[in-house]
């Protein structure tokens, strides 16, 4: 998760001040201030602000900051193997995009798909773009599959998974991110014991927001 567009821009800052052969005074000036602007934006963005994660067993936290675009129930025959609730997660430039596990669970698979680059608010953006599915099956009652979808967008073009399969996670683990706008999906059986907190248009915050709760522990 290093910082490496960051530390581009700053060397190009550095480079601009030993040039004035090359530029005016007034250009370079005006270089340094795009580059500054630059480096502050690409500090912001790949920023990893520490976490307290709830400690409750009967909840499924946010994988990813952003914005809840749908919750709704699909159809997930690869991994879940039948009817799933589906909550979806837009990470727009300024949201932190570090991707944290939903609960206590241990990694069971993972798939990287090549595919298209459209706009991730699309929720048909997980069915065409360019996508990672990082299956998990909890290590709690009840031990449900669980897949979290890490998502390209227009913008994004690289997605980071920092797990391998076997790995065990903690609820709110850091496991991987999504460069520069995406989407994360969370799926989980379909229940009538499952109550899903939150709605299209919800801000959430990864490791900290609920967003499913079992109601029968």
């Amino acid at each position: 998760m290093a910082v490496y567009p960051a530390g581009v821009v700053l060397l190009m800052a550095v480079l601009a001040v030993f040039a004035p052969a090359l530029l005016p005074g007034w250009a370079i000036a005006v270089l340094e201030g795009i580059l500054g602007v630059v480096l502050v934006w690409a500090l912001l963005f790949f920023r990893d602000p520490h976490r307290e994660t709830p400690r409750d067993d009967a909840l499924l936290l946010a994988p990813a900051d952003g914005r809840i675009t749908d919750v709704e129930t699909v159809e997930e025959a690869d991994f879940i193997g039948g009817p799933a609730l589906r909550v979806g997660i837009f990470l727009s430039i300024f949201d932190t995009h570090i991707n944290r596990a939903p609960c206590d669970a241990r990694v069971e698979r993972i798939t990287h798909r090549r595919g298209r680059y459209v706009n991730a608010m699309n929720p048909l953006a997980g069915k065409v773009n360019e996508s990672n599915n990082v299956a998990m099956v909890r290590t709690n009652h009840p031990e449900d599959r669980l897949l979290v979808r890490q998502i390209s967008g227009a913008v994004a073009r690289r997605i980071v998974c920092a797990v391998r399969e076997g790995q065990r996670l903690a609820g709110g683990e850091r496991f991987g991110m999504i460069k520069f706008g995406s989407r994360t999906e969370l799926y989980l059986p379909a229940s009538e014991h499952v109550n899903c907190m939150v709605r299209p248009g919800d801000k959430v915050k990864a490791g900290l927001t609920p967003l499913v709760r079992y109601l029968d522990l």
